[in-house]
């Protein structure tokens, strides 16, 4: 268990921000399934959380990681926006 939680502190920014952009990814997929004002606000956090993570793996050498977790964020953004619009 020890080597566990030892790798897990020891992830890089990049594997931090890959992993909160999958998080936003599952959040935005829970509100799609569930659409509740608790999976909005789930699928926010997330989204706000991977850009802080990205913005901290921005000053990593591996830029078109960086950027390709970007587009991904932009993705689930605008699922999560399209969702928030009201159905005519």
């Amino acid at each position: 268990m020890d080597n566990q939680q030892s790798s897990i502190q020891t992830q890089n920014p990049i594997s931090q921000a890959q992993n909160a952009v999958e998080q936003a990814k599952n959040a935005a997929a829970q509100m799609q399934s569930h659409p509740t004002q608790q999976a909005l606000e789930g699928a926010q956090n997330a989204i706000e959380q991977a850009e802080r993570a990205i913005a901290q793996a921005n000053t990593s050498e591996n830029q078109r990681a960086v950027a390709e977790m970007v587009e991904q964020l932009e993705e689930v953004r605008r699922r999560v926006a399209q969702m928030q619009q009201p159905q005519n």
